[in-house]
């Protein structure tokens, strides 16, 4: 695939790239799909150990509830959904990465690799630093706050939409040092800029925290530490990537 058409061809290549993007596109959407009914099944089970950090927080003889008549139908589904996404993710960037690669200079393909390979590993330690660590710590600050005479009893739909917003949160926040490396490839900083500004960054990293976690100082803290350390990780990365001064670029 051409980028660069010339004059007469041009037509032609902007239909060539359309039908290219819809099969790109359709085989993301169809193995997204597969996976998707593959997991059907097992939806409620998905729920079940998703809730399992809130339930082991609970006291005795507290439980979930559906407030909402399809709750206990729509809440499983939207799981295993979100589920069938996350699991078919390398599979969608790599459909995104070869409809864009054939126009890319040959030093971008051998750094969006990595690149893409390392997102999506930050996203997922991400999510499972928030599975194992940030939710049982929140739940058991939110139990302890719990006045006296109050039932904890929380709504499945409502629980599922807060932790999908955690996960989403942190394997956000994780993507720290790919975003670093990309602002510094191309240009828009350096990391000596990246450096000086190490201390509106550790400011901003705790406001983010406090924005987007609950308002506990525990979760804050968790989600504010890795932050600053994956900043000082971003910006080794980029010093490594960062191509040299006066290096001539490949146009191949």
């Amino acid at each position: 695939m051409a980028l660069h058409a010339d004059e007469d061809g041009g037509e032609g290549s902007l239909i060539d790239h359309l039908i290219e993007l819809r099969m790109r596109l359709m085989r993301g959407v169809a193995v997204t799909g597969i996976v998707l009914l593959c997991l059907l099944p097992f939806a409620n089970k998905l729920y079940g150990l998703l809730a399992q950090p809130l339930l082991d927080k609970l006291p005795d003889g507290a439980h979930l509830i559906a407030i909402e008549v399809a709750s206990p139908f729509f809440a499983p589904l939207k799981l295993a959904f979100f589920t069938a996404v996350v699991v078919t993710m390398p599979w969608l960037l790599y459909q995104a990465w070869a409809f864009v690669a054939p126009g890319l200079y040959k030093r971008e393909k051998r750094l969006a690799m990595p690149l893409l390979a390392s997102a999506v590993a930050l996203f997922y330690i991400g999510c499972a630093f928030a599975f194992f660590f940030v939710l049982p710590s929140v739940f058991s600050f939110l139990t302890m706050v719990t006045p006296d005479g109050v039932a904890m009893m929380t709504d499945i739909n409502a629980y599922l939409n807060f932790v999908l917003v955690i996960f989403l949160a942190f394997g956000l926040s994780f993507e720290l040092p790919i975003a670093l490396v990309i602002l510094v490839l191309l240009g828009w900083v350096t990391t000596d800029q990246l450096r000086e500004a190490r201390g509106y960054a550790v400011v901003g990293v705790f406001v983010l925290a406090a924005i987007i976690t609950p308002p506990d100082v525990v979760s804050q803290l968790m989600l504010a530490i890795p932050m600053c350390l994956l900043y000082e990780a971003g910006i080794i990365a980029a010093r490594l990537l960062a191509p040299k001064p006066g290096a001539v670029r490949d146009d191949a």
